[in-house]
């Protein structure tokens, strides 16, 4: 597994150093170039992620996306996403917020059955519920290299080959 996930990071690398900037690339709007991946703004309630009800909001987000491959009725297989992501991670409760780097780069294939692997390399959000897999229930700043595979049903399964993992709930805690 470790070989696979850094042949996945050597791809991805590669594939950057040699893709059309990504600003370039979504000015001539061709098909197959880089186009705004934007992140919405979302909220929990107590419980769901962390013990108190969450706010996450982007305040920087200048993520790309770049559709390497699609499944034969046009939806995406292989998506590469990379580009700044700074986000506001906010206790409702208490107002105590933080700013977060997530600005990772990460290659996801979409598997027909509903599950998706994401290849990893710098920080990224995820949220765990309490049945979330391989990281107790909260959001999760993980990073540097590493895969994170979806089940259908939404399952994780990190699999690290190197890195670090911040529960946020505990920095607004």
């Amino acid at each position: 597994m470790r070989r696979a996930v850094m042949a996945s990071v050597v791809m991805v690398a590669a594939l950057l150093a040699g893709a059309v900037p990504a600003q370039a690339a979504a000015q001539t709007g061709g098909h197959g170039g880089w186009v705004p991946a934007p992140s919405a703004a979302f909220e929990q309630p107590a419980g769901a992620r962390c013990d108190f009800a969450i706010r996450s909001e982007p305040i920087r987000d200048e993520v790309r996306q770049l559709v390497l491959e699609t499944n034969a009725d046009g939806t995406p297989k292989r998506v590469v996403y990379a580009g700044d992501l700074i986000v506001k991670f906010t206790n409702l409760a208490t107002g105590v917020s933080a700013e977060v780097d997530a600005s990772g780069t990460a290659l996801v294939d979409y598997h027909t059955d509903g599950s998706m692997t994401w290849y990893v390399v710098g920080p990224v959000i995820f949220g765990f519920r309490d049945d979330g897999s391989t990281l107790p229930r909260g959001m999760w700043l993980i990073d540097g290299v590493y895969t994170l595979a979806f089940s259908p049903t939404f399952q994780k399964t990190l699999t690290m080959v190197h890195g670090t993992t911040t529960n946020l709930c505990t920095l607004v805690d």
